[in-house]
């Protein structure tokens, strides 16, 4: 065991007794000795994450808990530490979290996912602005990502090294829509609709515009924002069975309902992750299968560059690494801040050599890597609240009616949860990590993508049904209440109304929608705002 493991580990053991023995208004536990006796019993539909997924939480650090399997499993201080990887700020030379760059998205995950949970609306593009969770997504006319820039390109860069675009140069505009019924309900309550359009200055590039090697004309570049999700709950969403997802898939096809045929057709995959043939479940455009090679993973190497033992290259493009080696100013100082660079006598070489180099020294050591998918694994879910209430009640039921649930799908009930790590870091449902099998969760996702062919749409139009567990609490853990893939949305009405476009897969709904009454949509809110 390494001391930074020893000491920081101790100190978090004491930590853990002070928070988990304190009293909080916020937290109710139905199975505690001291409820009530006659207290009514919970119905299952409050463990949103399951009993081995849910936490009573309800105040600013609800998406923060671990799962009770975290704490049954005895992991409890390994996911603490775990945390640490989440929150602090990567650098060069403060073990254990250095060796950010030479480029990178941001020094943090924390940063992408204010209070751990969806990152919000920004009216500039600045990887240092708190609860800045944009990717840019940048492509040609044919929706093809461009090949000089990584797939969610570099704003920041470690001196000699410049970035591949400068972030002076990117604008994000704010743009009213109205639609077509006037921003308006029949009964006269009236709502508000903006989008981001984005725009880069062509000087603001450092590499070449290139698709497949190619150079495109500047007028031919797609710009469109991205942002973070919450990430509590992934690892209940990952023990959802593999043969569970293609039901659901088959099922929806049969009924007749547009998918992406790029994923599902003719009751088979089309695609599925690499060679593993497991499906695709996380990220909006469905680029990821198990959580054990998902986004979380991906981005605590690819968004700071820091290299782990299985990831021993840099996230970079070979466009980049050619521009790099060729530029003098880079030439000039590159030995200075690299001297244990293996020196032949050409930068350039030099350069270009480390840049792309597969076999460079590991930043991350194996233990903190496992430390860190103990915590993302082990995010709890906050549980539901005021279910019975009469106006939640009340929502619950038109969320069925109009049609909401067909997309938003309750609940799921967990597999075997033998889950795999497509890497071989993680042997299949690898004691080291927490599991989840058989639970009955309620993340209000059928895991499937559809269209809303909104104004200044995500790329490709395909996008997955974001789960609503837990995102009432947004505002509270994170400080804003956006939604959506690019955060145009600023509260649930705006969400709901987004979906309304023509030739949208949820616009029967919509228009089920506006012909309810004010108290009716609002009692539709509030439920989601509870689950």
């Amino acid at each position: 065991m390494r001391l930074h493991h020893f000491t920081i580990r101790f100190g978090f053991s004491v930590l853990i007794g002070c928070v988990l023995s304190a009293c909080s208004d916020d937290v109710y536990d139905p199975t505690s000795e001291d409820t009530p006796a006659g207290e009514t019993q919970l119905s299952e539909e409050y463990y949103a994450g399951g009993l081995l997924g849910t936490t009573f939480n309800r105040s600013a650090s609800a998406f923060e808990d671990p799962t009770p399997a975290v704490e049954q499993a005895g992991m409890t201080a390994r996911f603490k530490y775990g945390e640490y990887f989440f929150e602090r700020t990567f650098n060069q030379s403060t073990k254990p979290f250095d060796g950010l760059g030479p480029l990178y998205v941001r020094s943090s995950c924390v940063s992408c996912h204010p209070g751990y949970g969806h990152g919000k609306r920004m009216e500039r593009y600045r990887a240092n602005d708190w609860g800045n969770g944009y990717l840019l997504v940048l492509t040609d006319r044919t929706d093809t990502y461009l090949s000089s820039l990584t797939g969610m390109p570099q704003t920041m860069a470690v001196a000699p090294f410049k970035a591949p675009i400068d972030e002076n140069g990117i604008e994000i505009k704010w743009l009213p829509y109205t639609d077509e019924w006037g921003n308006a309900f029949p009964d006269g309550e009236t709502y508000s609709l903006i989008y981001p359009e984005v725009t880069i200055a062509e000087n603001a590039f450092y590499v070449p515009l290139e698709v497949g090697g190619k150079p495109i004309d500047y007028s031919d570049l797609v710009i469109r924002l991205e942002s973070t999700i919450g990430i509590y709950g992934t690892g209940l969403l990952d023990a959802i069975d593999d043969a569970d997802l293609k039901a659901e898939y088959a099922s929806q096809e049969k009924a007749g309902v547009r998918l992406n045929p790029a994923v599902f057709a003719g009751g088979e995959w089309v695609k599925t992750y690499g060679s593993t043939g497991h499906p695709l479940r996380f990220t909006y455009a469905l680029s990821r299968g198990p959580l054990q090679d998902a986004a979380g993973v991906n981005a605590l190497w690819n968004i700071t560059n820091v290299t782990r033992g299985d990831r021993r290259y840099h996230y970079m493009t070979d466009t980049y690494a050619l521009t790099a080696s060729r530029d003098p100013e880079v030439q000039k100082d590159f030995y200075r801040y690299f001297p244990q660079w293996n020196k032949t006598g050409d930068p350039e070489k030099d350069i270009y050599n480390y840049l792309m180099n597969k076999e460079l020294p590991v930043e991350m050591a194996d233990d903190d890597f496992v430390d860190f998918m103990i915590w993302h694994r082990g995010l709890a879910v906050p549980a539901a609240r005021d279910l019975d209430q009469e106006d939640v009640k009340l929502g619950k039921r038109l969320f069925t009616e109009i049609g909401c649930a067909t997309c938003h799908r309750p609940s799921w009930t967990t597999g075997d949860d033998i889950f795999t790590d497509p890497n071989g870091f993680f042997k299949d449902g690898d004691s080291r990590l927490p599991r989840y099998p058989h639970q009955k969760i309620w993340p209000y996702t059928d895991m499937v993508q559809h269209r809303l062919e909104m104004k200044n749409d995500i790329r490709t139009g395909w996008c997955r049904t974001t789960p609503l567990w837990g995102r009432g609490l947004s505002m509270i853990c994170s400080g804003h209440a956006d939604r959506l893939h690019d955060c145009r949305a600023r509260n649930t009405m705006e969400a709901i109304m987004w979906h309304g476009s023509h030739g949208s897969d949820a616009r029967w709904t919509v228009e089920k929608f506006r012909n309810l009454s004010k108290a009716e949509r609002d009692a539709l809110i509030r439920f989601v705002e509870s689950v």
